[in-house]
C-alpha cells in the first residue's frame, strides 16, 4: 500500500486566500522546558486556511456543521481528474471529457498544484462546472485551489454542491498524483459548532 500525503503544511508563511494577513496561522509556545516539565503550544488560525473541509453553514444560513458530517463521505474511493490543461476556470465542458459517475468523489488537479498562484487568480470551478457535478450527484469535490470558487459574489459554486449535500475540500496538493482511482482519507478535526475544519488528507494506492 502506498500513502500519498495531499495536505498543505501549516506555517505562518504558507499561501492563504488572497494573501490576507488575518488568515495566516500563528503557532505560539505556551510553555517549554525552561518553565516546566512539558512542552505545550497553541495555534491561532482561520478554519479556511490550508487543507480544509467546508460545510454548508459557510455559505448558507442555518446550514450544516462539522459534527453532522457522515465520515463515510470522506473515507471513500475517489477519482483524481487531471485538468492541468485548463486556464482560469474549470467548466462543464472540461468535466465532460472525464468519466464521472453518480456518487463519485472527484479531486480536481490543476495548474494550482504547480504554480505559485494560490494567493492570486488561482484556477477555480465555475458555476457551469458545479452544475455539471450536481447533475452527476457527486459525493464530494476537492480542489487544489485555496477556494473551490474565486470572486463569485453569489457563491454559486458552493451553493450548487451544497444543494446535494456534496462535500467540498479545498487546499489540496496534487502535484505528485497521477490521474486515476484512489482511496481517500480526509476526516476533519471534530470541532462542534464549526462551519469548516482543517484536515490531513491522504490518498491510499493499492489499498486492500
Amino acid at each position: 500500500m502506498k500513502i500519498i500525503d495531499i495536505s498543505m503544511p501549516i506555517t505562518h508563511y504558507m499561501p492563504v486566500y488572497k494573501g490576507k494577513e488575518e488568515k495566516r496561522p500563528n503557532l505560539k509556545i505556551q510553555s517549554d522546558f525552561t518553565t516546566g516539565s512539558a512542552f505545550e503550544s497553541r495555534i491561532d488560525m482561520n478554519m479556511h486556511t490550508g487543507t480544509h473541509l467546508d460545510r454548508s453553514q459557510h455559505i448558507v444560513p442555518n446550514g450544516t456543521l462539522i459534527e453532522s458530517l457522515d465520515l463515510s463521505k470522506v473515507i471513500t474511493k475517489c477519482k483524481v481528474l487531471d485538468l492541468t490543461m485548463v486556464d482560469d476556470k474549470i467548466t462543464a465542458e472540461d468535466l465532460k471529457t472525464k468519466n464521472i459517475k453518480e456518487g463519485d468523489f472527484v479531486l480536481l488537479k490543476t495548474k494550482n498544484s504547480y504554480l505559485d498562484i494560490l494567493e492570486g487568480d488561482f484556477i477555480f470551478l465555475d458555476e457551469s462546472g458545479a452544475q455539471y457535478l450536481k447533475e452527476k450527484k457527486v459525493k464530494g469535490a476537492g480542489t487544489d485551489g485555496l477556494g473551490i470558487e474565486r470572486s463569485q459574489p453569489g457563491h454559486e459554486t458552493h451553493k450548487l454542491l451544497f444543494e446535494i449535500d456534496s462535500v467540498i475540500i479545498e487546499g489540496l496538493r496534487l502535484k505528485d498524483v497521477e490521474e486515476g482511482e484512489y482511496f481517500l482519507f480526509a476526516a476533519p478535526i471534530y470541532i462542534v459548532g464549526a462551519e469548516a475544519a482543517p484536515l490531513r488528507a491522504v490518498l491510499l494506492q493499492d489499498f486492500l
